[in-house]
């Protein structure tokens, strides 16, 4: 049984005529009837009863009815929905992103999207970044955002930017009055940085343990705003990616150039390899890839 026979079907048992159901469906005559008796022959009984003047429908044609108007209205829906959502008027997709790109530069990039495709639901996660490559492996989401993995097969990642680290200090602070800034000079002030197992936590470990020993910290948080909260009241000082900038200003702390040794890490948009995305997944990474492109217009 398929839905070609089942269209037929349903269109002689309303009309209860071969002709009219015809008509309606664009076929002759004969290719109808031989349509119905596939049907009554895959069934393996008579659904309808002819003679040459009338049509109607056997006991079995009666208990077919109903199903046959519910099931075809169940394949229409099942059509309709799916065209709507490859064709972007509907659809829901999931991104995982770092707080310092969710906080700052993704809702330019999410602007742009919901502009084009208003009816598409967008699930944001902003975890840390060792979180992004989890849900992305595990395909909790589709998009993630995040610092370039080292080394993974399994992921296809597109970059948008090198990012670099800046000092993030008190305002009232001499070092707020600095162009650029050392780590010998910011190593000298007590140190708050976010805690492990945070990307940006271990990638200043890594750089700076290497001319300074290990990383002094005085003060750690999960939340670069609470970070930022403590530099701006006068509890020591701290660095974190340039994008972080102006969230940083905002909670009230100065950055300033940072160097020696100058840490940076490509970001960048990260999907597994092997996964074929859905039709929303794709838009929206066609979108932050765009947006990653043009700074000046929206990120």
């Amino acid at each position: 049984m398929n839905v070609k026979q089942l269209r037929a079907f349903l269109a002689v048992a309303q009309s209860l005529s071969f002709a009219q159901a015809g008509e309606r469906l664009h076929l002759s005559q004969p290719a109808l009837s031989l349509t119905i008796k596939a049907l009554e022959e895959d069934l393996g009984g008579q659904l309808l009863s002819r003679t040459t003047r009338s049509v109607s429908l056997t006991p079995e044609g009666e208990t077919l009815l109903p199903l046959a108007r519910q099931l075809l209205a169940d394949w229409d829906n099942t059509e309709e929905l799916l065209r709507q959502r490859f064709t972007l008027q509907l659809g829901r997709v999931s991104v995982s992103a770092m707080p310092s790109f969710a906080g700052t530069l993704l809702p330019a990039a999410l602007k742009v999207f919901r502009g084009r495709f208003p009816r598409v639901n967008v699930a944001v996660h902003d975890v840390i970044n060792e979180q992004v490559l989890e849900m992305v492996r595990h395909r909790r989401v589709e998009l993630g955002i995040g610092f370039e993995p080292e080394s993974s097969n399994e992921l296809l990642f597109t970059p948008f930017y090198m990012d670099r680290f800046v000092a993030v200090v008190p305002r009232e602070s001499p070092l707020a009055l600095r162009k650029e800034l050392t780590w010998s000079d910011l190593l000298k002030e007590d140190f708050i940085a976010l805690q492990r197992p945070s990307a940006v936590r271990l990638l200043l470990e890594d750089h700076v343990q290497a001319q300074h020993g290990k990383l002094s910290v005085a003060f750690e948080s999960h939340q670069l705003s609470t970070v930022g909260r403590m530099v701006a009241n006068g509890l020591g000082v701290s660095a974190v990616p340039s994008l972080c900038i102006q969230q940083m200003q905002e909670l009230g702390a100065h950055c300033v150039a940072l160097s020696e040794p100058r840490i940076e890490r490509r970001i960048g948009l990260m999907m597994l390899a092997d996964h074929q995305l859905s039709a929303a997944a794709q838009a929206l990474r066609e979108v932050l890839i765009e947006c990653a492109h043009n700074p000046g217009e929206t990120l």
